[in-house]
């Protein structure tokens, strides 16, 4: 995935000068002279490479102003509060450094991180790898989300994180509403999902954290181990359903591979990949829930029309100005084949 490796020239201005006496003040260590690069991955939160001669950052920042942005969107300040309270856990995160709410210092608010060198593996078949190889990086995927589920809220301080309890309805209210006021052009089966989803929520409720974006290329692995360095990427984690959560992981086994990079369709005995059902069942193994077959349509359903409803989002943003990335306007026009795949399953459900 060329157009999303490596870094570029930064797509808007940033007061080198401003940022670099912010660090100095804020960061123990800093020291310039400092120059900018940007990754060219991340269409929702732009994000930089921060380079001095003794030490490199990585700085996470909102795509404009808040004035500018969706009410909730970017939060960049719960992905900074939620990887602090994970530092000592099983759940492997970056190291954070300083968080800045002032837009007078670059126009946007921004956070510092500790960066991780490692591999992005953007391809989820593994290609290169050997059958024992892509078994063990899918294994670490499967250890690191159960640990996610299974981290103490309260212990890590973070009960205050989200509001327990109606995960789904509260969800399928929000997407909603983020989606409705993004349409470009109208999405039929948005609609349907929109008045199909509240009616058949399952029975039952669980809290734990979830991070709502957990897919392999947003973790760097270790650069020669089958060992997932950091966990990238929280702007949509909250407290909530863990089923939602690993649902969505979960989603790559029907997605097919030119489509939002999914494996469906893929031979993947002759790859080494578990199948969905043995990887289900080893989350269920390591944390000690039940998750019910008859329910699982539902949470398919409902994660693609959530991934459709964020797609829309960056096409609106492509469509106003402020989207972040060259690839947004592609990645806008995913949302209506992931809306209809997700229909299909609530029919299926």
């Amino acid at each position: 995935m060329e157009a999303f490796t490596g870094t570029r020239a930064p797509s808007h201005s940033i007061d080198n000068e401003a940022l670099a006496a912010w660090l100095g003040s804020q960061v123990p260590g800093f020291a310039g002279p400092l120059s900018i690069e940007q990754f060219k991955g991340g269409q929702s939160n732009p994000t930089y490479k921060l380079v001095t001669p003794g030490q490199t950052y990585v700085m996470r920042a909102k795509p404009a102003p808040a004035a500018k942005l969706l009410p909730s969107a970017h939060a960049i300040e719960r992905e900074y509060m939620v990887m602090r309270a994970l530092q000592d856990t099983e759940v492997p995160v970056p190291r954070m450094l300083a968080l800045c709410e002032d837009e007078s210092v670059i126009g946007r608010a921004f956070y510092i991180m500790e960066f991780v060198q490692g591999r992005v593996l953007w391809d989820q078949s593994l290609p290169g790898m050997t059958n024992a190889e892509r078994a063990a990086h899918y294994e670490e995927m499967n250890r690191v989300i159960a640990a996610l589920h299974r981290v103490d809220v309260q212990a890590v301080g973070l009960a205050g994180y989200g509001k327990p309890g109606n995960y789904f309805e509260r969800q399928i209210g929000r997407w909603s509403k983020q989606y409705q006021a993004s349409i470009t052009q109208p999405i039929e089966a948005m609609d349907r999902l929109i008045e199909w989803l509240p009616r058949h929520i399952p029975p039952g409720d669980d809290t734990s954290i979830v991070h709502g974006d957990f897919r392999m290329d947003n973790m760097i692995f270790h650069p020669t181990e089958p060992r997932i360095l950091a966990v990238l990427d929280w702007e949509l984690s909250t407290l909530g359903h863990p089923a939602a959560d690993f649902s969505y992981h979960c989603m790559s086994w029907h997605i097919p591979p030119g489509q939002f990079r999914g494996i469906a369709g893929l031979d993947l005995q002759a790859l080494g990949i578990p199948s969905q059902e043995a990887y289900v069942a080893r989350y269920c193994e390591r944390t000690g829930k039940t998750i019910r077959a008859e329910d699982f349509n539902f949470y398919l359903a409902y994660n693609l029309f959530r991934i459709a409803a964020i797609l829309q989002g960056i096409a609106k943003r492509a469509e106003d100005g402020t989207a972040s990335s060259a690839q947004a306007r592609e990645a806008g026009a995913g949302a209506r084949p992931l809306a209809e795949l997700g229909w299909q399953f609530a029919q299926r459900g």
